[in-house]
């Protein structure tokens, strides 16, 4: 599986970095849109495989997800995000230990959704 950002998704990232570093003023209000592409939730899922990351509150593991069809959960998404019925899900915690003795917090969120973030920053 190549974790190689697609061509598609790496020409919008540069458009919209140029387009941030030549405009500094400018805000960016119509993201949204990008965000439910198939390709980018693809994408997403994959980078989140790829880190092994722990189901979230939801209990859904990527094997639970795959047995009952990825592109099918991924198409859900995608229609919920479009059509703006998505709800977040609360943050599952867990206390991870630090190297010099103590616990840090941290945070499992959704699956693909904290992916999203890295591909298209807010």
């Amino acid at each position: 599986m190549s974790l190689t950002t697609p061509s598609k998704i790496r020409e919008l990232q540069i458009k919209l970095y140029r387009k941030a570093k030549n405009e500094p003023e400018y805000r960016f209000y119509l993201l949204y849109d990008k965000v439910y592409r198939e390709d980018i939730l693809s994408h997403a899922y994959r980078l989140a495989r790829a880190n092994k990351g722990a189901p979230g509150v939801d209990g859904l593991s990527f094997e639970d997800i795959e047995s009952t069809g990825l592109e099918r959960w991924l198409t859900g998404i995608g229609e919920e995000l479009r059509n703006k019925t998505y709800r977040r899900q609360p943050v599952r915690r867990v206390k991870i230990p630090k190297p010099g003795g103590g616990e840090r917090p941290l945070g499992i969120t959704h699956v693909v959704l904290e992916q999203l973030r890295l591909i298209i920053p807010a």
